[in-house]
């Protein structure tokens, strides 16, 4: 791919223009997305999820796309995947093709009374409209439809959106829905707006990604539950027991001690400690663990979490030796390292150091890869100049501490794509959490950069 030209500047003042001019729709569009409750998780209601397709698929017509599908592809264990809408507007001939990629599905509300206000009733407060899926990434569906409205006829290249309803369950049927749908999905750029920027005001691309591993170890020592009293000083509870295995995954600096684990070269630019710490809600005298900067301990640094534990829970808890406990452990792993790698040298080092003999039981989870981009590409820097050009300010190349397994996939099946990994979300957006929200001025900025973009890829 030659790099365009770049467009005039009336073009671009344009295009700003009309951006501004389209907004108050686009958010509008935004909040009827966000009301309704597109939880993928199969503990909630799925007709809703469906309901979400239609309500995307009906604005992508409203965008000009004639082509609007709904799909979706049975998984490896022959459950039916949720609902994808792919829609298709070709370019004029010789024209490159952008698939432009979000996802309709979100997360659980979780405590209710964690919110200020409801979660699937957007209220603005502070120019950020806060609500489940207000960022993550139903803003990120807004950027593209936003984009395609601005440019209207004026659309010079192919596109093809896929929006995807499932990514918050891990993607169970991403791969088998890319084979399925390989032609009509193939593209020359892919846009995924599942990320996020570097800060309110500095827009971000992301070209690292750390992959996952996670599995669950249950460490056992009695058959049965016994008395304390009677048998307690001999004998560990088990929840001690894992306790105390868990305690050798960290060295005395906080830094993962699996042996076998790959550590990449820090990045560029680091993330102030004040900031980490507001953005992070880390509490007051709590120290940070680890060594080296804080954005090489998120992005190219493995990092290792309990995130799940079974046993005696304290309303049920009796005077008795838990007999066994489970831990689930999260391993974020940087680009480098191989999945199953990293998950083999976990394992052992859980079975190598059973506590005083207990019985130790690896159960393997799921594993992602992680994504290193060539931040050189052509696509890359058409990019950049976008990002600057709607912000006023050059973009900043950053990793993600969490992970996106389904962009190996895409690289798989597309492996002469240039992918873009861009986004709408800012650290204050709480994406996950109680409060999540999106930044108003940092989605019209999004909005008018990714017309830029598609407005300068036209011009190859």
């Amino acid at each position: 791919m030659t790099i365009p030209p770049a467009p005039a500047p009336d073009r671009v003042a344009a295009l700003r223009g009309r951006v501004a001019e389209a907004f108050g729709d686009l958010r509008s569009d935004l909040e009827a997305l966000v009301r309704i409750p597109s939880v993928s998780s199969p503990a909630f209601d799925q007709a809703q999820v469906q309901a979400s397709a239609e309500a995307v698929a009906g604005l992508l017509r409203g965008a000009g796309v004639d082509d609007v599908r709904i799909l979706s592809v049975d998984g490896p264990d022959g459950a039916p995947g949720r609902p994808a809408v792919v829609a298709r507007r070709p370019g004029p001939d010789g024209a490159p093709t952008v698939l432009l990629y979000a996802h309709h599905d979100v997360q659980p509300p979780g405590d209710l009374a964690a919110w200020v206000s409801p979660p699937f009733e957007p209220v603005e407060r502070d120019g950020r409209l806060y609500g489940r899926g207000a960022s993550d990434d139903k803003a990120g569906i807004i950027a593209h439809i936003g984009a395609l409205r601005v440019l209207g006829d004026e659309l010079g290249v192919g596109v093809t959106l896929f929006i995807e309803g499932e990514e918050e369950i891990g993607s169970p049927t991403f791969a088998q829905f890319l084979h399925a749908h390989r032609d009509e999905l193939a593209a020359d750029v892919i846009v995924v707006a599942d990320s996020s920027n570097w800060k309110v005001g500095t827009p971000a691309l992301t070209t690292s990604l750390r992959g996952l591993v996670d599995l669950d170890v249950e460490v056992a020592v009695l058959e049965h539950a016994v008395h304390s009293g009677m048998f307690g000083g001999p004998v560990l509870d088990a929840v001690t027991l894992l306790a105390r295995l868990i305690a050798t995954l960290h060295d005395e600096n906080g830094d993962v001690a699996v042996d076998g684990l790959v550590t990449g070269a820090p990045p560029e630019v680091d993330y102030d400690e004040a900031d980490f710490r507001s953005d992070a809600t880390v509490l007051p005298g709590s120290e940070l663990v680890g060594t080296g900067s804080i954005s090489a301990r998120l992005w190219t640094k493995p990092a290792l979490s309990v995130i799940g534990f079974d046993a005696t829970s304290v309303a049920q808890s009796s005077n008795t030796l838990a007999p066994r406990a489970t831990a689930r452990l999260s391993l974020r792993i940087p680009p480098g390292q191989d999945p199953a790698a990293a998950q083999a040298a976990l394992r052992a080092h859980l079975e190598g150091h059973a506590p005083f003999g207990a019985r130790v039981t690896v159960r393997d989870g799921e594993r992602g890869r992680p994504f290193q981009a060539p931040v050189d590409s052509e696509a890359m820097q058409v990019a950049r100049w976008a990002f600057a050009e709607s912000w006023g300010t050059p973009s900043v190349d950053i990793g993600l501490g969490g992970s996106i397994p389904f962009i190996a996939d895409l690289l798989e099946v597309f492996p002469e794509a240039a992918i873009l990994v861009t986004g709408v979300e800012d650290p204050e957006c709480r994406a996950h959490g109680a409060n999540e929200s999106q930044d108003l001025g940092e989605l019209e900025r999004v909005v008018l950069a990714e017309a830029l973009l598609l407005d300068r890829l036209a011009q190859r």
